[in-house]
């Protein structure tokens, strides 16, 4: 396997910028996740790792060489596709040896079924090799598609949103699944996704991408915990971050167009106007707390209710366990943990810590 950066990519379509000087690396044997809306530059920026795009600037490296002027056959990445580009009228094994085939590889015909046997096994799909894969669910194809890039055992695997197309329970299975394969081959893997939840279960890293810029890079704990402005606070969590305009007024904190106000500890470290932002989790229900509200709204999700809280004219989310039995029109004491308080200057940019 082997690393990968990126040295300032540009890359311009007409009057779009679809990257702006975006620079990263990716580990040996990472798994690193690239998210972001539709239209940040995501498949933008895996096409031109592998060669299916130049960059109008910047430099792709693999283990330290700079590899720009390869082609995509030489810089030996394997590309899984949000569509399976799978051969429909071949079989599973037919579509599986097929990247092995090529007379630029020469690989032996038992070397090519001892890797197809080897894929299917790993992937749990050795009942379906003599399958037509035009008959196969999209569950099984995306399985086939992720096979054909394994057994070309490629330096780098790419991987751009493989699992969209599926429903739910598949994209779980899938993903614990992709996860564990990585993990035991330690596979370097650049995985693309607008799906936080995908983003937060599985990479090592999390790389946010913002209208072609990268804004923040960092484990999935620290992108969820120390936001490093509201856009990435907001892109993380569900549900949605708290996100208020305050002030400080006299070392207290008083969100506005509410009753709720909080005294601060290090209350000069934060700016007279902002915006604060609370997780919903921390802000918990409390016979004893010192803040009062409406319920006008429950979202029962079974294992926790998501409870919306009504203070004068602002509203918060709160999440508890289970099934709630409050009702809309109950007052309920809440109290908010001060010491995972997100507080960011009114442009968005974090402040502090």
């Amino acid at each position: 396997m082997s690393d990968i950066e990126l040295r300032h990519i540009s890359k311009q379509f007409k009057d779009t910028a679809a990257l702006d000087d975006v620079s990263f690396s990716v580990a040996d044997g990472e798994l690193f996740v690239l998210l972001g809306h539709t239209g940040a530059g995501k498949t933008t920026t895996l096409r031109i790792i592998a060669g299916l795009e130049r960059q109008d600037a910047g430099d792709v490296v693999f283990d330290g060489e700079i590899v720009n002027q390869y082609t995509p056959a030489d810089r030996d990445v394997a590309f899984v596709f949000q569509q399976y580009s799978l051969y429909p009228n071949k079989t599973v094994y037919e579509n599986l040896a097929f990247p092995l085939r090529s007379p630029l590889r020469r690989v032996s015909s038992v070397e090519i079924d001892r890797r197809v046997r080897d894929a299917a096994e790993k992937l749990r799909i050795t009942p379906l090799l003599a399958r037509k894969t035009a008959n196969l669910s999209g569950g099984e194809m995306q399985r086939v598609s992720i096979g054909r890039a394994i057994v070309r055992q490629p330096r780098v695997f790419l991987m751009d949103e493989p699992l969209s197309n599926l429903d739910a329970k598949l994209r779980e299975a899938l993903r614990i699944e992709i996860q564990h394969l990585q993990k035991t081959q330690g596979s370097t893997t650049l995985f693309v996704t607008h799906d936080q939840i995908e983003a937060l279960t599985m990479a090592d890293r999390i790389g946010v991408l913002r209208q072609g810029r990268i804004v923040q890079i960092g484990p999935p704990q620290e992108i969820y915990d120390r936001p490093t402005t509201t856009f990435v606070a907001q892109l993380v969590g569900i549900p949605r971050i708290n996100l208020l305009p305050a002030t400080r007024e006299n070392g207290t904190l008083v969100i506005a167009d509410s009753a709720i106000k909080l005294p601060l500890v290090n209350a000069n470290e934060v700016p007279p106007l902002f915006l604060l932002g609370v997780r919903p989790e921390d802000v918990r229900l409390d016979p004893a707390g010192d803040l009062r509200g409406e319920v006008i709204l429950t979202e029962p999700l079974g294992v926790e209710t998501v409870v919306h809280i009504r203070s004068e004219r602002q509203t918060l989310l709160c999440l508890v366990p289970g099934i709630t039995p409050l009702a809309i029109g109950d007052t309920v004491s809440f109290s908010i943990d001060r010491s995972r308080l997100h507080f960011f200057e009114r442009g968005g940019q974090r402040v502090g810590d």
